[in-house]
């Protein structure tokens, strides 16, 4: 008890003695943030707890980093909005609200026996493991152990029993804001190659500028360790922004790689650049070569593992087990989130064609259709943040099989959409205040499991 309350305060020291602004400016403050902040970092600056952010994250670094005296990394257009008073108490409001996040944490934690019901199912959550920094990507061994990752730079194993254990062998990461060890996937056929595919931010330095950039590694899986490690696609070219990686992995049932990039926060030179890899959705073998028959192959310029491209940060893609189509969530910027069928060679449209705005309101485009652009079978406004998709297939869960969920990070629930064919046909939200959703995937015994971070959990849907 001792420790806990020693731990508990600094937390209450700052949380009474850094209120620097009274409450009239602490309404306003609140307000700008609400307006011109929420939309990207958190409704209740959630975006801001357990992460390293580039340029600091003491209150004279956000406030410069709000006023705009950093290059490098986000733009705060919002931010011209205001004077040096404004920013001095925005910057004073996020310390303060990232204190009393961190106080709620504590003392509430995360759900570990709720149940939730919805349209013809009950389920309720068992707890496969808490206490993880930032969870990211799931992946079952066919033994029925599983593998995830934590942006922090760790791959996990732990066992049906609750073992858990660290596989030694994965690279070197950047972990920064968005970036970090990001999706883990395995080989069609790991039962006789043991192949793993670890989808992370990969960095170099350039006269003295560390750039970053969306990395695939193949490895194999001995024992508790990672051996024989190559890096089968690396993004290019390498920014110097810390955001916008995409890196979801999924096989197809020919065993082709896919693998999503996001626009590295470049929207004007990558998405719509055929010779840049950002933006894309790529499709490669699973040993990193090309397929012959790829949309873009031998096209001067062009880069030949481009499957789609026209994409903002696509941080879901999900095989259909039945019909073979693949199908990919993105976020868009302050709204416009998007769930695409993904065609080969196709164009999705990003920026040219949105149902978004920039964060201070101004408009991206007008136009949220376009001869030649593929449009959204569904869109959210406002944003739900996507990020994790998969299908249901197992018996486990009747009333379910056959549809879509699909992970939200901002409101934190999981949107269970059903399909008739292409068609969107119902959306319902589930798991309600959950967690901010990173991963979804089905065991091989047919369980649900949600990972989610702010704290880091992993569920498993239990059928009631």
């Amino acid at each position: 008890m001792l420790r806990f309350l020693l731990f508990l305060f600094p937390l209450f020291t700052l949380l009474f003695c850094h209120r620097e602004i009274n409450s009239g400016s602490g309404r306003k403050a609140e307000a700008n943030y609400k307006t011109l902040c929420a939309s990207c970092h958190g409704a209740t600056v959630q975006n801001f707890v357990q992460r390293d952010w580039k340029h600091g994250s003491s209150r004279l670094e956000i406030i410069s980093s709000i006023g705009g005296n950093f290059t490098g990394g986000a733009n705060h257009h919002p931010a011209q909005k205001l004077n040096e008073k404004e920013v001095q108490e925005l910057g004073q409001y996020i310390i303060d609200a990232i204190v009393e996040r961190k106080q709620k944490m504590i003392t509430e934690g995360a759900p570990t026996n709720g149940v939730y019901t919805s349209q013809g199912m009950t389920v309720q959550l068992d707890t496969i493991a808490g206490g993880l920094e930032n969870p990211w990507g799931m992946a079952f061994l066919p033994n029925g152990d599983l593998l995830f990752t934590e942006r922090s730079g760790k791959l996990w194993r732990i066992t049906p029993k609750g073992k858990k254990t660290e596989i030694r062998g994965v690279p070197p990461v950047l972990v920064e804001s968005q970036g970090g060890l990001l999706d883990v996937e395995l080989h069609p056929q790991f039962a006789t190659n043991a192949f793993v595919y670890l989808s992370y931010s990969k960095f170099r330095d350039s006269a003295g500028v560390q750039l970053a950039t969306t990395a695939v590694r193949r490895a194999r899986l001995e024992g508790d360790r990672l051996v024989e490690g190559l890096d089968i696609f690396t993004a290019l070219p390498y920014s110097n922004t810390r955001y916008h990686y995409g890196s979801r992995l999924e096989f197809d049932k020919q065993g082709y790689l896919y693998i999503s990039v996001g626009d590295r926060g470049d929207q004007d030179a990558n998405p719509q650049q055929l010779g840049s890899d950002c933006g894309k959705i790529h499709r490669i073998h699973a040993d990193g070569h090309v397929p012959s028959d790829n949309p873009f192959v031998n096209q001067k310029g062009v880069r030949a593992t481009l499957f789609s491209y026209g994409h903002r940060n696509p941080q879901g893609v999900a095989l259909n087990p039945l019909t073979g189509d693949l199908w990919e969530t993105e976020h868009g910027p302050q709204g416009g989130d998007e769930l695409n069928l993904l065609r080969p060679g196709k164009n999705y449209g990003w920026p040219v064609v949105s149902y978004g705005t920039h964060y201070d309101g101004r408009p991206f485009t007008q136009l949220t259709e376009k001869e030649g652009i593929e449009s959204p079978k569904t869109y959210w406004i406002p944003s739900i943040a996507p990020c994790g998709l998969t299908f249901i297939n197992s018996d486990r869960y009747p009333a379910w099989k056959g549809d879509l969920l699909a992970g939200s990070l901002r409101f934190k629930y999981v949107e269970r959409i059903r399909l008739e064919g292409e068609k969107v046909v119902l959306r319902e939200p589930l798991l309600n205040n959950i967690g901010r959703i990173r991963c979804i995937t089905v065991s091989p015994d047919g369980y649900l499991y949600v990972a989610v971070e702010e704290p880091g959990y992993i569920f498993r849907l239990m059928p009631k």
